[in-house]
């Protein structure tokens, strides 16, 4: 037999061959649990997103399609541009810099330390991080108020933070309560990371912060993007913390767009408004998320 009677080109299969219909047949109840409980879902509430659906009224039932009227709205909102600009604020400065950060040195810190203070640095961490977060909201509510242990210790004891620093009294409490997430992943990371390596650039001569920065953090790349987008979608919704502490102000100094949305759907009884602002909060996440997910696609 001839090489060229021995191959035989097989034939493309179409689509349809190609597909299991078996398969499919068996995840058909769990494709319509998909399609009923999160495709519906979102797809109503985008269509709400461009209605004028209010909560009471004659628009709750008789309400219709209304096109960009809430685009061009938000376009006019100067509360929706201080909120966005506020959520980014927040997400950036209390997760991204400063739950990651924290939780970075405190992960590198109680690798080092001894056994003795790394309980008890880790048991105070995590008990932060397990308490409702109501709590921890009446917490640091009564933490800064005037006359509060934050005013004590500053040797000013008339002044209120929730007031004169509100922004910046909710961010410190949010890497407070949340920090200890971002100690945990680190600190699976570095207990991963292969200590020959470490060793053999101490070897060489290199310095702990050469190590630290040539070295440890190179490889904990991954772990480093994936605590960074989890701890982004965990804050960007962030609603509970802020709301019980400041309720959004003083005025709107603290409104970030979760609050934004509550108070436009619930207070002001604006329910399509709320979602519309809803949807570009989602557009925030996912733009976060493709970022994070493009950086950890860079080669070490």
């Amino acid at each position: 037999m001839s090489s060229t009677e021995a191959y035989r080109e097989v034939p493309a299969r179409s689509w349809s061959e190609r597909l299991d219909w078996v398969s499919l047949g068996l995840m058909a109840p769990s494709l319509a649990l998909l399609l009923l409980l999160f495709v519906g879902p979102v797809l109503y509430a985008l269509y709400l997103g461009f209605t004028n659906l209010e909560l009471v009224g004659p628009r709750s039932q008789a309400y219709g399609f209304t096109g960009l009227a809430n685009v061009q709205r938000m376009a006019r909102d100067a509360t929706f541009w201080k909120a966005t600009t506020l959520t980014i604020i927040f997400v950036v400065g209390s997760a991204i810099v400063g739950q990651s950060v924290l939780g970075m040195t405190l992960a590198l810190l109680m690798q080092r330390a001894a056994a003795a203070l790394r309980l008890s640095v880790g048991a105070v961490v995590i008990a932060a991080w397990v308490l409702p977060e109501i709590t921890a909201a009446f917490v640091w509510y009564a933490f800064s108020q005037a006359g509060g242990t934050l005013s004590l210790l500053l040797g000013s004891p008339r002044t209120n933070y929730l007031v004169s620093a509100p922004m910046l009294i909710v961010c410190v409490a949010n890497i407070w309560r949340n920090v200890a997430f971002s100690m945990l992943v680190f600190a699976a990371g570095l207990r991963n990371v292969p200590t020959e390596v470490v060793e053999a650039a101490e070897v060489e001569g290199a310095s702990y912060w050469q190590r630290l920065f040539q070295v440890v953090l190179p490889i904990l790349r991954s772990t480093i993007v994936t605590n960074l987008l989890l701890v982004t979608l965990l804050n960007i919704s962030g609603f509970t913390l802020i709301y019980a502490m400041t309720q959004g102000g003083p005025g709107t100094d603290t409104t970030t767009l979760p609050l934004y949305v509550y108070l436009e759907a619930f207070n002001y009884n604006q329910l399509g408004y709320g979602t519309a602002i809803s949807l570009v909060l989602v557009l925030i996440g996912g733009a976060f998320s493709l970022l994070f997910v493009r950086t950890s696609r860079v080669q070490v």
